[in-house]
């Protein structure tokens, strides 16, 4: 398994006074052609002590000069001292506030603090220069450290780098504060180191005394390490700047060491000790610079297409190789989870250089019974069983993840039938919308389909709902009504009803093709069991008549006349249906030529 952090611990043995430091940790990475320089000044007009005076600079200056091939890319100042702290400072009459803020403390009575600001820009801006700390005032506080010569004050800025010349490197900027009056043990993990030449390890601490050089020793992987004659073997906090030369850091330390010799190609951790047997000091800065050449991938999830009622989904990704100091190869493995579950693979195309990336998307099949809020994770350079195949700077930052809302089709909603007159064959007009009236919807948002299939894709919808003619009786009619995120769907059945048929009360059998038969409308092909009987005012049977024989006036039953027309008069009639939702209608009707 990996995935995990880069930890970088400290194991605080023997402490009597209560612990309310915090674990110098990693702070920042840089991947390339970096490196990195510090300057800084005391507070301090002497090293402190018993005798020394109780008294304490408001300003102090140093001078950062860097060559025209190095390029600034970050700067972070530090600054510590006695007491709660002075969070409020100036750099070159620029006004600085903490950002971040440390504590650490020998007792309840004697107690320390640290602070940090990014002051990257400033320094972009002024470059290479003289910067006086200032407004940085700890008068007020001092007098209660003095007798046990714990007075102190000091301040560091960190300048990264970027410089062509230089070999692809790792640079860790750790930061915390933490102190050792016996011995500190901290394990730096994860490291990589291709090539041992020029790797360095740097620190700002705070309080070290010069005059006190009681077994104080620094060791990593358990040898001691010096850099005489600046930092000797048995004092390595001693008011010293590497950078500069500088010895009189009263109270302070920036200090950096090569440590070549100390950690061989191939190696995955080193440990750094800090033994002293009576000398106070406070760690609030490590850097490690360590030749690296490794790729570091890292995956965004840029966007999503979904469909409604689809559970499959299109992911659009994008795989970067930003923090790193080598190519990240092709075919780089890229796995995709749901709800802890694998469920699809990719995989890098071509070869992503230093600081480059490449676009792709990939179709994710999700369970069906899936809940509509789904989280998608995507994880680069994992092999589908949380495993990578790649080496990278940093193993913890592959993932990225997206919260998605499926497009989920709500459950159909059936409405009433809709009713329709029997227009003969069992065929009717309907206005599909009036299925809708109670549902108060814009017509413009509403197609209809005979099948829920062409529901689905929006297709072969009906093309004139407000006039049309069933093909089956009943039929089921699909109602498709665009909503946001999705559609819904409503259904309803057409159904057929025999209406009452509407008779005339007249007709003229004249052969003039206007009117000439009993014209009884909603009857024929509809009530295809009707009988109709026609009698004159006697009370005589004239004629009898069916679905296949209206009456065209002439006579079909009696002794006389049959065939012939009936005379101009009114008539009687009697119209079985055979329907038994209806009794026979009994009427008249009056023919004349």
């Amino acid at each position: 398994m990996k995935k995990y952090f880069y930890i970088l611990c400290f194991l605080l043995i023997g402490f009597t006074f209560p612990v309310i430091a915090q674990d110098v940790s990693l702070f920042q990475q840089y991947n390339g052609r970096y490196d990195y320089t510090a300057i800084g000044n005391t507070m301090n007009t002497v090293e402190n002590g018993t005798l020394g005076p109780c008294t304490i600079l408001t300003s102090s200056s140093a001078n950062l000069s860097l060559n025209s091939d190095q390029t600034i890319v970050a700067a972070y100042l530090y600054w510590a001292g006695s007491g709660n702290g002075d969070l409020n400072i100036s750099i070159n009459n620029i006004d600085i506030t903490a950002e971040r803020t440390f504590s650490d403390a020998l007792d309840s009575s004697r107690v320390f603090f640290a602070a940090f600001a990014d002051v990257t820009s400033i320094i972009i801006d002024q470059g290479s220069t003289d910067y006086t700390i200032s407004n940085f005032d700890l008068n007020a506080v001092i007098a209660p450290y003095c007798p046990s010569g714990t007075n102190f004050g000091g301040w560091a800025i960190t300048v990264i780098y970027e410089d062509s010349n230089l070999p692809l490197n790792q640079l860790n900027v750790y930061d915390g504060l933490q102190s050792v009056p016996d011995n500190l043990s901290i394990s730096l993990d994860n490291l990589n180191v291709l090539d041992n030449e020029n790797a360095k390890i740097g620190f700002i601490a705070w309080e070290g005394d010069r005059s006190i050089a009681v077994n104080e020793q620094l060791t990593i992987n358990g040898n001691v390490i010096s850099n005489y004659p600046l930092n000797p073997a048995n004092n390595a906090f001693n008011g010293t700047n590497s950078f500069t030369g500088a010895t009189n850091l009263y109270n302070m330390d920036i200090d950096v060491y090569n440590i070549q010799d100390n950690i061989a190609i191939g190696d995955t951790s080193a440990t750094i000790a800090l033994t002293s047997g009576q000398d106070f000091v406070m760690i609030n800065n490590i850097i490690t610079v360590l030749n690296s050449q490794l790729p570091d991938a890292t995956i965004t999830i840029d966007d999503d297409t979904i469909s409604c009622g689809d559970t499959t989904i299109e992911i659009f990704y994008t795989v970067y190789n930003s923090n790193s100091t080598d190519i990240l190869p092709a075919q780089t493995p890229i796995a995709f989870y749901y709800n802890g579950e694998f469920i699809g693979a990719s995989e890098t195309a071509a070869d992503i250089a230093i600081n480059g990336s490449e676009m792709n998307s990939i179709y994710l099949n999700l369970p069906e019974n899936s809940e509509p809020n789904v989280t998608i994770i995507a994880i680069v350079d994992d092999d589908g069983t949380m495993n990578g195949v790649v080496k990278e700077t940093n193993e913890n930052n592959n993932s990225a993840f997206s919260e998605i809302t499926l497009q989920i089709i709500p459950e159909i909603v059936v409405l009433p039938s809709l009713i329709g007159c029997n227009e003969g064959f069992e065929t009717a007009s309907y206005n599909l919308f009036e299925a809708l009236n109670t549902l108060n919807l814009n017509e413009e948002n509403v197609t209809f389909y005979l099948a829920l299939e062409d529901l689905e894709v929006a297709s072969n919808e009906i093309s004139i709902p407000s006039d049309y003619n069933n093909l089956s009786n009943p039929e089921t009619i699909y109602v498709r009504v665009e909503r946001v995120p999705c559609y819904e769907i409503f259904q309803f059945n057409l159904t057929i009803e025999n209406c009452p048929p509407y008779i005339p009360q007249g007709f003229s059998p004249n052969g003039d093709t206007k009117n000439d038969w009993f014209n009884i409308q909603d009857l024929y092909d509809i009530f295809t069991e009707h009988k109709l009987q026609i009698y004159n005012r006697y009370g005589d049977l004239i004629f009898v008549g069916d679905n296949e024989k209206p009456w065209d006036g002439t006579i079909n039953r009696g002794l006389n006349n049959i065939g012939g027309l009936s005379p101009v008069g009114t008539y009687y009639y009697i119209l079985n249906l055979n329907d038994p939702n209806y009794k026979p209608f009994v009427g008249w009707v009056y023919v004349n030529y």
